[in-house]
């Protein structure tokens, strides 16, 4: 079963690739996608700003919705609309149909995301899911950091159109693989949407929930601003920054990879000390932050670090729900993305009010408040129940 698994779990990350880099890529491409729509760069970010609020607010809800439905169908369903909205995004020269094109994909966008998660889990042992998980993880950060250079490289390169075009056949290449390598997967034993809904219930559940906010807000809230980090803080050149956003997205997939053992070996406590680790980054990115060699590092560094806390926190929220992989697998992705908009948000607020400098401050904020949910967490309940909880 090695073999059909490794490649289950291969199909299943150039699916999330495709998928997140259809959400993230974009960001790329903002200037002359609002050039091509004749509207405001401001204007133009609501491709990507309303992709992630739609995530957020359907991530816990589709995957219920569909948790009975055949795995392999639905995965064809999701791929398949990303394929349709990238093609129609290709074409359209209208700004609001483009923009129909990006929020109906991202309503499917937490089905695929959350059945990769628990299917690659679930295609291994359960002391081996972790780093099934992490695998899979690469694709999400691929798709995160990867895509946005690559996407601006193309467009600049050769024109916006095949940026888009990327994006398509990404995606169709995850359709194709999945239709013609993936088996049939029945759902044998389908929970009620009430059992699955029943998690809430549990203080543990939105402790993790909590956790994975801060943790995603500590991330992202500085990472959003690191091209404009580097330019005028680090003073680095354009042709640079983007060679450090390259060294982020490379160290982010080998963080996953890390992440996989870590969590195999011992998950408690790498859960625990991550935010330690990440504060200490943060403290010496805002005493170092402008010089370029200490700063190539730091990126270095940081972003291993940002590969591990994604999985962390899908281990974290897994964890405290394990009788409903799909549903809790949407509550991770919605935890996420309101981690990443509150984050990106108060370091807008930083820059704005103190200076760019100072965005660093979101994220040794958000670290310690995740810090003490974590501690909570650990606090009422003992290690032993972590997994059972």
């Amino acid at each position: 079963m090695a073999k059909p698994n490794s490649l289950l779990i291969f199909i299943l990350t150039i699916g999330v690739f495709g998928i997140l880099n259809t959400e993230m890529g974009i960001i790329g491409i903002l200037p002359p996608l609002a050039e091509h729509f004749n509207v405001s760069v401001s204007k133009a970010g609501l491709l990507v700003s309303l992709f992630a609020l739609v995530i957020a607010v359907s991530g816990p809800t589709m995957p219920l919705l569909f948790s009975g439905i055949n795995r392999k169908k639905v995965m064809l369903l999701v791929l398949g609309v990303f394929v349709l909205g990238n093609i129609v995004s290709i074409f359209t020269t209208n700004f609001t149909i483009a923009i129909i094109a990006r929020v109906i994909p991202a309503l499917f966008h937490p089905i695929y995301c959350s059945l990769a998660f628990s299917v690659a889990a679930a295609s291994v042992s359960k002391e081996e899911a972790p780093k099934a998980v992490s695998k899979v993880f690469i694709g999400v950060s691929a798709g995160m950091v990867v895509g946005v250079p690559i996407a601006s490289f193309i467009a600049s390169t050769f024109s916006l159109q095949m940026a888009m075009v990327f994006f398509a056949v990404v995606n169709a290449i995850a359709f194709l693989a999945t239709l013609l390598f993936v088996p049939s997967m029945p759902v044998s034993e389908k929970l009620s949407y009430g059992a699955q809904l029943s998690v809430l219930k549990k203080f543990v559940t939105w402790q993790s929930i909590v956790a994975v906010i801060f943790l995603n807000s500590a991330i992202f809230g500085v990472y959003s601003y690191l091209a404009e980090y580097l330019k005028t803080v680090t003073n680095m050149s354009s042709n640079t920054i983007t060679i450090m956003l390259f060294v982020f997205g490379g160290a982010n997939i080998i963080g996953n990879v890390l992440a996989g053992k870590l969590l195999t070996k011992n998950a408690l406590s790498s859960v625990v000390f991550f935010p330690f680790v990440l504060g200490a980054v943060y403290i010496l990115l805002f005493l170092f932050g402008h010089l370029s060699v200490p700063m190539a590092i730091i990126t270095l560094i940081w972003g291993i670090l940002a590969g591990v806390g994604g999985n962390i926190n899908q281990y974290w929220i897994m964890s405290s729900a394990p009788e409903a992989p799909d549903f809790a697998n949407g509550l991770f992705l919605t935890s996420a993305n309101l981690g990443t908009t509150i984050g990106a948000a108060i370091g807008g607020l930083f820059i704005s009010g103190m200076g760019t400098e100072y965005v660093i401050l979101v994220g040794i904020f958000s670290v310690i408040l995740g810090s003490l949910s974590i501690f909570l967490r650990n606090y009422m309940y003992s290690p032993t129940k972590q997994l059972s909880i």
